[in-house]
Parts: C-alpha cells; structure tokens; sequence
C-alpha cells in the first residue's frame, strides 16, 4: 500500500501543471485609478485562479487599443462606449464584452468663481476639448438644452491639456474633463472647479469604460474567465477600500500621491459591480443620440454592439 502511494506521489510530481491561458489586455492609457478592478485581479491572484496570465499594456497612443483589437494584436481592449458605436460603423470587428466604469465620468468644466454659473453662459465663450467627433455632439446636445448651438461658442482644441487651460484662463470651459480626475488635481492645486455632469444635462446615460473584443475572433470562455476574475476583485475594492487602494498604489510609485488617492476614492463607486450584465436600453438610447447627431449614417441592432459572452 505504500509503495502504491510514493508511486503516485512521483507520477503526479512527474505531471506538469496546466498551463495557463494567455491574454493580452490594452489599456486606455496609462495605470489610473480607472482600472482598479484589473490590477487587483492581477495583484490578488484572481486571474491566475481562473486558469488565466494576463498581460497588461499601457498604449502609447489612447486611441490605438481598439485598432489593435480589431487587428488581432491583443485580446481585449478597454475603450469607451461613445467611440465604440462610432468605430462599429466604421468598419472595425469589436463588440462590447463587459463593462468596467458603468457611469459616464465626462463632464463640462468650468471655474467655480468663473463666469459659467449654468451652460446657458457658455453663449460667446470658449470651450476646450481634446477629441472631435463625439464631445462635440455631447456639447452640442448641452447647449440645446439651453436654446444654444456649437455656432454660438469658439471650440479650442486644447490637445488634452484640459484643466491647465481652463486655469490659466485660455477658455472659458473644457468639454471632456473626467470629473475623478480634472476636478481634483484643480482642487489640489488651489483653484476651485465646477462640473456639470452630461448625464444632467441632456445625455442619456452611458457606459464609461467597457471592454472590448474582435467580433470575429473573440474567445468567449477565456473573456468569460476574465471578467469573472475582475468582478471577484470588484467585489473586493468594494468591501475593502483601503486595503485595496493600498494593494492598486503599491504597484507603483507614481500612483502613491494625492491625486490618484482622491481619484481612487471617487471612481470606486462607479466600478461596474456585475461586468457582464448588459443594458439593452442604454446602448439602444446612445445609438440613437449618435445617429440623431449626425455622427453615424444608421442604427445597428445592439446585438451588433454588444454581446454576453456568458449566454449558452
């Protein structure tokens, strides 16, 4: 009987363990405080109990993910819900698979003390902003609310300098500020900050930050595995604040400072608690915003835009 055990005992030590499944995941832009439940997945052990090694790249170029997904270069990309319907119609193979940030973060900003007390003082003002296309049409659904239009302001392309603009005084207000980011490195730095949330004032409300994946060659059963892992450490960052900022900040030091503090406590809230689930009305509603806009030549079914990776 024990000669049977030590036999068994070295095959199995003789068995080499599975190996896991590899993925690569392109970020946004840089490690933020946005991509908590991600890190602490990774940091956590959460992926590798999925059966998963992740690799996390940080784009040289925010607006390269997608395309690299489209391409084959990269398994997943976070993106944003806005630009995914755009890109869609542009001819690009990506779906939505899950979703990360569930609230929009965008926001119109403007100087506290300033002259904008509502959007309707935007009249004869300048506005920044970084990316055309679609904070144009959210501008342009703002001001309507107010009886405005793009031609009753001057647009300043500010090249992603958003609050240093608005606090030198360049423009009057910045379209495209993210309200747990911009308002707080203002308030660090002395100067006061008004946000004026699009889902306020005229937008329907949309997905900030999503996952996204090649229609035509996604693995659903590893992107499943995935957003399992993500959603164990939302669970997490939810139930354990502080030890989870601590674990997110001490990947690096660059993210052990007061903005990034301040950001984690503001965008911990806005964690998608349940990746998978989907809202059909919500992609719905902004699809047709985008077409009303004048921004896409149609409307596609959400099942176009959109899948859940964990339907049988």
């Amino acid at each position: 009987m024990r000669l049977t055990s030590i036999t068994a005992a070295l095959l199995l030590a003789a068995t080499p363990l599975m190996a896991q499944d590899q993925m690569k995941l392109m970020l946004d832009w840089f490690v933020n405080p946005d991509h908590g439940p991600v890190i602490v997945a990774q940091e956590k052990g959460y992926f590798a109990e999925q059966n998963l090694e992740v690799e996390i790249i940080a784009p040289a170029d925010p607006s390269d993910p997608p395309k690299m997904v489209a391409a084959g270069q990269a398994d997943l990309a976070i993106s944003y819900q806005p630009q995914l319907h755009l890109q869609i119609h542009e001819g690009l193979p990506l779906q939505r698979v899950g979703t990360l940030v569930a609230t929009p973060l965008n926001c119109l900003l403007a100087l506290e003390d300033g002259p904008i007390k509502t959007p309707a003082d935007l009249k004869g003002k300048k506005v920044g902003f970084s990316v055309g296309g679609v904070e144009e049409a959210v501008l342009a659904a703002i001001l309507a609310k107010y009886e405005l239009t793009l031609d009753d302001i001057e647009l300043i392309n500010v090249n992603w300098s958003l609050s240093p603009s608005l606090m030198s005084k360049q423009v009057d207000a910045v379209i495209g500020a993210f309200r747990n980011f911009e308002l707080n490195q203002m308030d660090i730095e002395g100067v006061a900050g008004k946000c004026f949330f699009v889902e306020e004032e005229g937008l329907p409300p949309y997905d900030e930050l999503i996952y996204v994946a090649n229609t035509d060659t996604m693995d659903k059963d590893m992107i499943a595995r995935f957003l399992a892992a993500t959603e164990k450490a939302t669970q997490y960052i939810v139930n354990h604040p502080q030890d989870s900022w601590e674990i997110f900040s001490g990947t690096s030091k660059e993210l052990q400072d007061e903005l990034n503090k301040r950001a984690w406590a503001d965008t911990m809230p806005r964690f998608a608690l349940r990746p998978t689930a989907m809202d059909v009305g919500r992609y719905e509603a902004f699809e047709a915003f985008l077409n009303d806009a004048g921004l896409i030549p149609s409307i596609n079914e959400v099942s176009k835009i959109t899948i859940d990776v964990t339907a049988k």
